[in-house]
């Protein structure tokens, strides 16, 4: 699908786009990728892993600037949506720029995509959509019921939208492990709560959620990747085995345990072998064979949490990625 095909990445200068731009030139070998986000600086940097590759273009431009979207659109086949304010403690206070960003860039990214035709938008969620505590969570739910909605905003336009939601990307930029990895010698590393779990992905299963949800997507899906969990205290043993661990209390915001699927969500949520799928309530969508394909229904007290998942990371499957991936950990 994503062969010769021109391909744009909103916020593709941040972790999910320095692990999808490699990927996607080498599997599908599309005619071109365009990287838009505002920070040139990171734009110039990125650029030289890619100097040769004339598939690779950069654009200047922000997801609150909706005439720059019609700019950048033009000519475009498949949108990935990365671009957000993410980070919890800025968005509690700088709440008016999160909104900015992460609900009126997601409706400018909507109307860009129906009027200048573009094929299959999805955008990227988190866990911290599903029952939101925060002003992050809060503003990426009302992103993902803009892109379910906006399937049927397109009218008789061919342009569909869906969603792709998961928790804790393993490495990346202010993620857990680089954090403990950068203060291990201290020989201490804070805990917030002895409880806390996270689940664990990698960028590349990120990555390939993406490309599944392009592949199977009608319209107004949630995707949800199984993955398997593990306790904060385990990630910091495996980091540090010989440094104190700290109790320092929750931070504004923060949730012990990460949700991807709520208790609300499970009467329109199926089950597949690699994933979940929460479909649409509105317009009948979550009754749609198109959308439920070969899906499994929930049961209908289902809730997809870190704390309470069927799957585990074990220490020593946590030790081979971080050794595996030392080198980028943090990096991206």
């Amino acid at each position: 699908m994503l062969s010769n095909s021109t391909i744009l990445v909103t916020g593709g200068t941040g972790s999910f786009g320095h692990a999808f731009l490699p990927m996607v030139l080498e599997q599908y070998d599309p005619k071109k990728v365009i990287i838009l986000s505002r920070d040139e600086m990171k734009q110039w940097e990125m650029a030289k892993r890619f100097n040769d590759d004339p598939r690779v273009r950069f654009f200047i431009g922000d997801v609150r600037d909706r005439e720059r979207l019609y700019r950048a659109f033009d000519g475009v086949d498949y949108v990935v949506h990365a671009a957000a304010t993410k980070i919890v403690p800025t968005a509690e206070y700088n709440p008016f720029e999160c909104i900015k960003t992460n609900v009126n860039g997601a409706m400018n990214i909507i109307d860009a995509a129906i009027d200048k035709k573009v094929k299959r938008v999805v955008a990227l969620s988190t866990d911290k959509a599903s029952s939101p505590i925060n002003l992050y969570g809060a503003s990426k739910l009302a992103s993902d019921k803009l892109f379910v909605a906006g399937n049927a905003y397109a009218g008789e336009h061919d342009t569909r939208f869906s969603v792709v939601r998961y928790g804790n990307v393993m490495g990346s930029r202010g993620s857990v492990i680089p954090f403990f990895m950068s203060i291990a010698d201290s020989g201490v590393l804070p805990i917030t709560d002895p409880r806390m779990t996270r689940f664990m992905i990698s960028l590349e299963e990120g990555v390939k959620l993406v490309w599944h949800a392009f592949e199977d997507m009608i319209g107004g899906e949630i995707y949800v990747k199984k993955i398997p969990s593990m306790k904060v205290t385990d990630i910091a043993r495996v980091v540090a085995p010989q440094a104190k661990q700290e109790i320092v209390g929750i931070r504004p915001g923060e949730k012990v345990h990460e949700q991807m699927v709520g208790l609300e969500d499970a009467p329109h949520t199926f089950e597949y072998d690699e994933h979940f799928k929460i479909l649409p309530a509105i317009n009948n969508w979550a009754m749609d064979p198109r959308r439920i394909k070969d899906g499994k229904k929930v049961a209908e007290d289902f809730v997809y949490s870190s704390g309470t998942n069927v799957e585990w990371m074990s220490d020593e499957a946590l030790a081979e990625w971080i050794e595996a991936n030392r080198e980028k950990i943090g990096a991206i």
